[in-house]
This record gives C-alpha cells, sequence and structure tokens, in this order.
C-alpha cells in the first residue's frame, strides 16, 4: 500500500514517513502541497498525512486533492479551532489529529481508515450493461459495443457507477459531490460538471449526440439511454 506525507518541517516528515514504513506502506513525502494533486492524478495513494499549519489556501487544496482522489486522508494541526477542524471536515479529510499524538495512537488511527476504506472491495461490485455499454467495477473498464476497451479513472469510475446503479433517477449535484468526493456541503457546480465532460468523452460516439448522461438544467444528471438530449 502507497501512502504519501504531505509537511513543511522535515522533522514531521521524517517522523511520519518512519511510523508509516514501520507499518509496512510505501511512503512519498513532499513539501508542496500546491503540486500534489498532478502527483495523486498520475499516482494514485491509499493514505494521504498531512501536516500543513497556517497555509491562507488550506481549504482550497484540501478541494483540489479531493478532486483527484478519495484516499483517507488525515490531517495534523498544533491547535485548531473549532470552526476549523468543522470546515476541514466538511471540505473532505477524515480525520483532524492534534500535535503530539502518541506513534501508538497514529497507527492504530492509520489502521481503522485503511481498514474502512478496504470494507468493500471493486471486486464483489457486479459488471453493469446498459444497452450497448459495459461497465467492469473490478477493473474500472469500459466498453461500448465493439470499440476499444477504455479504463477509467477513480472518480470516473464512481460517477459512472453511481449514475448506472441509479438509472433513470435525477441525481442532484450535491449527492454527486457527496458520493464521488467523499465530502459533503454545497456542491461544485464546475467540478462536477468537469467530471461529467470527460466521462461523456469516453461514452459518446458523437459528441452533438448525448446518449448516456442526461443534463437535468439547475438539479443534476441521470443515467438514461436517449437518441438526443440536451448539452451541458
Amino acid at each position: 500500500m502507497r501512502a504519501v506525507v504531505i509537511a513543511m518541517d522535515v522533522e514531521d516528515r521524517d517522523f511520519f514517513s518512519f511510523i508509516l514504513r514501520r507499518m509496512g506502506l510505501t511512503v512519498a513525502a513532499r513539501v508542496d502541497l500546491d503540486q500534489i494533486t498532478m502527483l495523486l492524478s498520475d499516482q494514485p495513494v491509499d493514505l494521504i498525512l498531512l501536516s500543513q499549519d497556517n497555509q491562507p489556501h488550506l481549504l482550497d487544496q484540501l478541494q483540489s486533492i479531493r478532486s483527484v482522489t478519495q484516499a483517507p486522508l488525515i490531517l495534523f494541526a498544533e491547535a485548531p479551532t473549532e470552526d476549523q477542524q468543522c470546515g476541514w471536515l466538511d471540505i473532505g479529510v477524515d480525520l483532524v489529529l492534534k500535535r503530539p499524538l502518541a506513534p501508538r495512537l497514529l497507527t492504530r488511527y492509520v489502521k481503522m481508515l485503511l481498514r474502512r476504506a478496504g470494507t468493500v472491495p471493486v471486486t464483489i461490485l457486479p459488471s453493469l450493461q446498459a444497452g450497448q455499454l459495459t461497465l467492469n467495477p473490478t477493473t474500472r473498464i469500459i466498453r461500448i459495443a465493439d470499440a476499444p476497451k477504455q479504463r477509467l479513472s477513480p472518480l470516473e469510475f464512481r460517477l459512472l457507477y453511481l449514475l448506472m446503479t441509479n438509472r433513470a433517477q435525477v441525481i442532484p449535484v450535491d449527492t454527486i459531490v457527496e458520493r464521488v468526493w467523499g465530502y459533503s456541503g454545497t456542491g461544485n457546480r464546475e467540478l462536477v460538471r468537469g467530471l461529467v465532460r470527460r466521462l461523456r468523452r469516453r461514452l459518446e460516439i458523437n459528441p452533438e449526440v448525448l446518449s448516456y448522461i442526461q443534463t437535468i438544467p439547475g438539479i443534476g444528471y441521470r443515467f438514461e439511454i436517449m437518441p438526443t438530449s440536451e448539452n451541458d
């Protein structure tokens, strides 16, 4: 399993990396939070441990992380206020921990999050088929008729699986944000719209005729096989 440690302080990076490696995880240590989304897009991880106090744009950076991965995220803080903790949890942080923390406790928190994240492996999810479209959750591969197979990103897969398992039902944007990115609150319509656009490029043979994902203006999206549809 892979973890990434993001910390400005070198002692924090060494301390957290040592503990995670002792647990058997492969660890990548990083300093720059602004560039982490590019890393996570190219190299999926199973755990993110973040120690970044007094960052002026921390909420925006956390949202950027959640736009590319739903991996368990632990945030360490020196003396967070209640409002700060609520904001971090609302944006998608799984666990806020105060420093200092004993290594024994950290290992147990990490095991808890990894256990919960792995309680429903995709291998037990059934394959889905709708018309000429087939989705294999085990491999995240889609196939449309005789066209070449395509492997979806984790976010693309979660969105398509959510829509296909609720076929013909309108899924509100806020629900999509909660189910796909893993945090609640007011949905980011641009975030969802961008993911829908990327998924449509994989699904639609003719971009002028939307055959699978339909836009319901002002509400959300619906999976339904139709010959024509409104544009996003």
